[in-house]
């Protein structure tokens, strides 16, 4: 196991903020949960801190990636901003919100990555735009989103469901989630499909299907006050079939752990 931190630190960063943006947006929503009960909802709110993350992806051979990150997030009654991602809020209430969507996700690998990638043309990461909906109720915290390749890497089109609910204990909090992500034939066929002219003995031409995702996550929190909060995730993603198949990809589950602080203003 080894961090790299070289002329692709910048490409690279943005991978490990992509992992975190899920524990940046949940710890606002606890800060939040905390706050005073007779906060505006229009009330904006800013939150900045720190965290590590280490996530192993599925590509062969490739070395396992750790970073230390600065984390910040800004929420108001129109947008709520986490790098990577940024929404404006076409409709919101309490319980309901409808938004449009831009987020830029860290898919893909330059060749040098993995001595099995050499002879592979670069897999460029994207902004993905579309529109997303969050649905809280007793039960549980509703996600979906359904975004496409706005840069047209892949031409890609993704969508995805999230459920997860918080149990409060105390000062702590336990959050499990479970969530299904579908890719369509573009995504797959690009980040990992292998083209005649990167085919070699070992790597043969792979063109990609549509497929799926199931990721589980589980998320501890601690609130020493209702100003700071110090969180852990950890979270699995398992590929479906048209991923684990292609001869780039070593284990068709990704991990992903990551922990950090953040202190609302």
């Amino acid at each position: 196991m080894k961090s790299r931190f070289n002329q692709k630190a910048y490409r690279k960063a943005l991978i490990a903020t992509a992992a975190l943006s899920l524990g940046i947006t949940c710890s606002t929503a606890v800060l939040a949960q905390n706050s005073a009960s007779d906060a505006k909802p229009s009330q904006s709110e800013w939150s900045l801190g720190a965290g590590v993350v280490t996530q192993q992806k599925v590509y062969r051979d490739i070395d396992r990636e750790n970073y230390v990150l600065p984390l910040v997030s800004y929420e108001n009654k129109w947008v709520s901003l986490s790098v990577p991602k940024a929404d404006f809020k076409l409709y919101s209430t309490e319980s309901l919100s409808l938004r449009l969507r831009a987020r830029y996700d860290s898919d893909g690998y330059d060749p040098d990555d993995s001595s099995f990638l050499t002879g592979m043309d670069k897999r460029k990461s994207s902004i993905w735009v579309g529109g997303a909906l969050l649905w809280k109720n007793d039960i549980a915290n509703v996600s979906a989103e359904v975004l496409t390749d706005s840069m047209g890497n892949s031409n890609g089109t993704r969508a995805g469901l999230k459920v997860d609910h918080r149990f409060g204990l105390g000062a702590f909090g336990l959050t499990p989630s479970v969530g299904v992500e579908w890719f369509n034939d573009n995504y797959v066929d690009y980040y990992y499909g292998v083209r005649a002219s990167e085919a070699t003995v070992v790597r043969g031409v792979y063109q990609g299907d549509s497929t799926t995702a199931v990721d589980v996550g589980l998320r501890l929190d601690y609130s020493p006050s209702v100003l700071d909060t110090v969180f852990l995730d950890v979270s699995a993603k398992r590929f479906g079939s048209a991923i684990e198949d292609s001869p780039i990809v070593e284990e068709a589950t990704q991990t992903t752990v990551s922990l950090g602080y953040l202190y609302r203003f």
